[in-house]
């Protein structure tokens, strides 16, 4: 209890220093309840609008694919094939993980200039649209048009505006008038004297070379609720579409329609083949006593599956109770001893720039909160000595009297300890009132590079229990490595010391 009280008063007999090293504590908690607020709301917002709204937890792709950039690839590098996922999504939902499982087929495109000018480009996400609707419910709304049902094409603002400063013509669904305020800053200036198209011809890229040219239909705008001009560079095709436009074979490829005639054809042997190239059918003595003749009316179909076609991406979204980090590392696992030939990526891995940015700029901020954690035990430092040193006569003649250096310690941690927590205290809850402030007054951003930074389009820094007791340990921390330098010079004072100094 003596040294509190004498602790205690001494906060009151030196109030200049106190109010010098309280200010600085002060300053310190108020950034650090600033700094960690922003970086959850940062990841909290980028969990909402990249993995809950396009991404997933994590994206499956081929083992044989080298290079895991697979989404932003903006050399246009064709992805490596996932063949027959009607056999392996059985395997990847017995894992137990995931809540939803999305094939996806991703190719770079041309689009082409009818007007005679510059092409477009763009990534085509080959998809099927009600199972992207059902895994990411609010990733997008529908500014103009329809969200296709089984076939179509959907582009977000973000993505006519690329086109357009690229082609120089804005797409536009059929029967929907221009909305201006959908338009990009050039093509408003260009506006009422735009070039219009309500159809777009693309011509994909594979490493075969056997793609195709294939002209879609705009149906709908849609805008991303964050990060819409990075997003922009995907266009949603129906899957069957995609694969046409890719050179793949689609579903109606995968039928064949034979009348009897080329029935009769197929079974026939070497020794009735000369009887087959009249005009007639052949009769049933020309196909032998084991051939029939099929009526015909009566036709030969193979329908394949969609999902028995190919993909180049999964994304999943494992179940509420799953850690993402738990989780990849328990998916990577099943994959290998289950023999699935897919391998699992993060999406800051698969976004390539755009995941770099994101750890980038994560980590200045981290960077931020240490500085501020560095300079304050410097400054408090700095300060805590030369306290100590101008107290020389004070704590010499304590020492003279028969105080240990025990009691000097737990006297000068004391001082600093009612420091921290009365202007710590008070730093930590201004910074939570100014948190609450930016969150209520919603600033928001058009721009995608702070939306990375804000985690969405609007600034949401977010303090929770986590980031209090990550606060408080930061603010315990400063102040005890602050305390360790003076202390030790305190201690050092001998009553001589006191003398000396009258």
């Amino acid at each position: 209890m003596l040294s509190i009280k004498i602790a205690w008063r001494n906060l009151f007999r030196h109030r200049g220093k106190s109010m010098v090293i309280g200010a600085i504590l002060f300053l310190g908690a108020f950034l650090l309840t600033l700094g960690n607020s922003v970086i959850s709301g940062m990841e909290k917002g980028l969990d909402k609008s990249v993995v809950g709204g396009f991404t997933g937890d994590v994206i499956l792709i081929s083992k044989e694919q080298q290079d895991p950039v697979v989404l932003l690839n903006m050399g246009g590098k064709p992805v490596k094939d996932i063949l027959r996922f009607d056999t392996l999504r059985p395997k990847l939902e017995s894992a137990g993980l995931f809540k939803n499982i999305l094939p996806v087929g991703k190719g770079f495109a041309l689009a082409l200039n009818e007007q005679d000018g510059v092409p477009g480009f763009a990534f085509l996400l080959g998809v099927n649209f009600r199972q992207w609707k059902e895994m990411f419910p609010e990733s997008m709304r529908i500014m103009q048009g329809n969200y296709p049902d089984s076939t179509g094409l959907l582009m977000s603002t973000g993505g006519l505006d690329q086109l357009y400063s690229t082609m120089g013509i804005w797409f536009q669904p059929k029967g929907f008038p221009i909305d201006t305020a959908l338009l990009g800053k050039d093509a408003k200036e260009a506006y009422p004297h735009l070039t219009m198209q309500n159809d777009i011809v693309f011509m994909g890229f594979n490493e075969a070379n056997s793609t195709s040219d294939i002209r879609l239909p705009l149906d709908g705008i849609s805008k991303f609720k964050a990060l819409n001009k990075i997003w922009g560079h995907f266009l949603f095709v129906d899957i069957a579409s995609y694969r046409r436009c890719m050179g793949y074979f689609s579903e109606a490829d995968q039928s064949a329609s034979l009348s009897a005639t080329q029935k009769s054809l197929l079974a026939s042997d070497n020794d009735n083949l000369d009887a087959l190239f009249g005009t007639e059918p052949p009769t049933p003595a020309a196909l032998g006593p084991d051939q029939t003749i099929i009526a015909p009316k009566q036709i030969l179909t193979t329908t394949l599956p969609e999902e028995a076609g190919a993909y180049q991406l999964v994304l999943t979204r494992f179940l509420p109770s799953v850690d993402r980090s738990q989780g990849l590392d328990s998916l990577q696992r099943f994959l290998e001893t289950s023999g699935i030939p897919l391998q699992a990526v993060t999406w800051q891995k698969a976004s390539g720039v755009v995941g770099s940015m994101t750890i980038i700029i994560k980590i200045a901020l981290n960077v931020f909160v240490f500085l501020l954690f560095f300079v304050a035990i410097i400054i408090i430092v700095n300060t805590l000595s030369m306290a100590a040193m101008e107290r020389t006569s004070e704590i010499g003649m304590m020492r003279a009297v028969g105080a240990q250096k025990s009691f000097i310690t737990k006297m000068f941690l004391l001082e600093t300890g009612f420091l921290s927590v009365v202007f710590g205290g008070l730093g930590i809850l201004i910074g939570v009132a100014t948190v609450l402030v930016v969150r209520w007054w919603g600033l928001t951003t058009e721009n995608d590079i702070l939306q990375l930074l804000y985690g969405g389009d609007t600034f949401k820094p977010l303090f929770g229990i986590a980031d209090l007791i990550l606060t408080v340990i930061q603010l315990t921390l400063v102040t005890f490595l602050a305390s360790i330098y003076p202390v030790r010079v305190a201690k050092s004072i001998t009553p001589l010391d006191a003398i000396s100094r009258d």
